[in-house]
């Protein structure tokens, strides 16, 4: 876990493999635009790359345009397995699993994975672990450097945390998201410093930033013309560029946080979000305006999954 420094900029791809995010109007980009993305995001100094075998072309982007030598590590993960059940032959489960390591690494045109997460954090106990110990064989033949998880709860990732050779942990953290603190997994990473943490959905899938444009789920206790003008209010009175700043500099500025998943479908939000990585992150007493100033954000609203569907 967490150097002294603040949080890095990872580049996160899922856009540039689906078209993907409540606040995303542009759809997915050309190929041109994610070459010049994933180019631009080395020669920038990102050192982090986010992907997964679900992101539609993703891999395979980053695979064909991201330059020998860069530098950068990519994270990728797993592939979903939702369609397996506690019926499917464990044959059946081993093979697939094989195969969407192999085919990582045929797609990010690597011989060896940088990090390789469970898309699905059930999958560390499911079925006794076999998908868990055919990772770690695969990372003992050199298939794979680091293994880790990708979490959405608290629970989850306090049993991430328990299993000693999880080298990475990737959640989702926002200037609205309690859950964390209060549920111990900030007091057990300070108990693992092995572990690199990555924070995903730093804008809560683009809402925070979006100001009136954004389209919110209807919500019990959540007010979002009142929390727009909060989230208004408190930029400005933190000399902050913006909200999307806030979001940034808010999650920056966790010590246990190591780096900040933040995705883009066009060089132009890349640009933007190298520059706000070069401004300070919130002291500790700004912190805590903040968090006097927010309110407390139901756990439907923090988990998209929970979230009502359009009609």
């Amino acid at each position: 876990m967490g150097s002294q420094q603040t949080a890095e900029l990872v580049l996160g791809t899922a856009q540039l493999g689906l078209a993907y995010g409540a606040a995303n109007s542009r759809g997915q980009p050309e190929d041109a635009q994610a070459r010049l993305i994933v180019r631009a995001a080395a020669n920038g100094g990102v050192r982090w790359i986010d992907t997964a075998a679900a992101y539609g072309s993703s891999e395979a982007r980053v695979g064909a345009h991201l330059p020998r030598h860069s530098g950068c590590r990519v994270v990728t993960k797993l592939a979903p397995l939702d369609e397996f059940t506690d019926e499917t032959p464990l044959s059946a489960v081993l093979r697939a699993v094989e195969e969407s390591v192999h085919r990582s690494c045929n797609r990010l045109r690597t011989d060896r994975l940088d990090v390789l997460l469970l898309h699905r954090a059930h999958h560390l106990t499911w079925r006794g672990g076999i998908i868990w110990k055919r990772l770690k064989s695969l990372r003992d033949e050199g298939a794979i450097f680091d293994l880790g998880v990708s979490v959405y709860t608290p629970d989850e990732a306090l049993a991430a945390l328990a299993v000693p050779c999880v080298r990475h942990l990737q959640l989702p953290f926002n200037l609205l998201d309690w859950r964390w603190r209060d549920s111990g997994v900030v007091e057990a990473l300070a108990k693992r410093s092995d572990v690199t943490v990555h924070a995903r959905s730093a804008y809560l899938q683009g809402l925070l930033a979006a100001g009136a444009e954004a389209r919110w789920p209807a919500i019990n206790g959540v007010d979002a013309v009142v929390l727009n003008a909060t989230l208004h209010r408190v930029a400005c009175e933190l000399s902050r560029d913006s909200v999307a700043d806030l979001c940034l500099a808010y999650v920056r500025a966790q010590a246990w946080i190591d780096g900040v998943v933040v995705g883009m479908e066009h060089t132009s939000q890349l640009a933007l979000n190298l520059a706000l990585f070069k401004r300070p992150a919130l002291t500790h007493d700004e912190l805590q305006i903040v968090e006097q100033a927010l309110p407390h954000a139901p756990e439907q609203l923090l988990d998209p999954a929970q979230w009502p569907k359009a009609a």
